[in-house]
């Protein structure tokens, strides 16, 4: 009994381990996204940090229209992020985990 505990606590640090190394790794995937006139290019990593954003000219001069460009390419680029992100830590997570009766939230 107490081995079965023992194991399922070296597959649960297993599994937050690989946890971990996924997060480091995600912050080295990189997620592209551009309006669609291409006047404005986010890049972002797939933990949601801004790494640069490039602004056409022809949007200095309005600002307001500069704000409606940056408001949709960034939460473009975060939802694509995002959806990568929750994939990746997913899978992290499901490889780890012990089998465990009752606990197949990741199936």
């Amino acid at each position: 009994m107490f081995g079965d505990i023992k194991g399922m606590m070296g597959k649960l640090k297993e599994a937050q381990q690989k946890v971990e190394a996924t997060k480091k790794r995600l912050d080295t995937v990189l997620v592209d996204e551009n309006s669609a006139d291409h006047k404005i290019k986010v890049t972002l990593t797939a933990n949601r940090t801004i790494k640069s954003i490039s602004i056409d000219d022809s949007l200095l001069s309005d600002s307001e229209a500069l704000e409606d460009y940056l408001i949709i390419t960034l939460n473009k680029a975060i939802d694509k992020a995002s959806k990568i992100n929750e994939n990746e830590m997913a899978l992290a997570a499901k490889s780890g985990m012990p089998n465990i009766p009752g606990m197949d939230m990741f199936k």
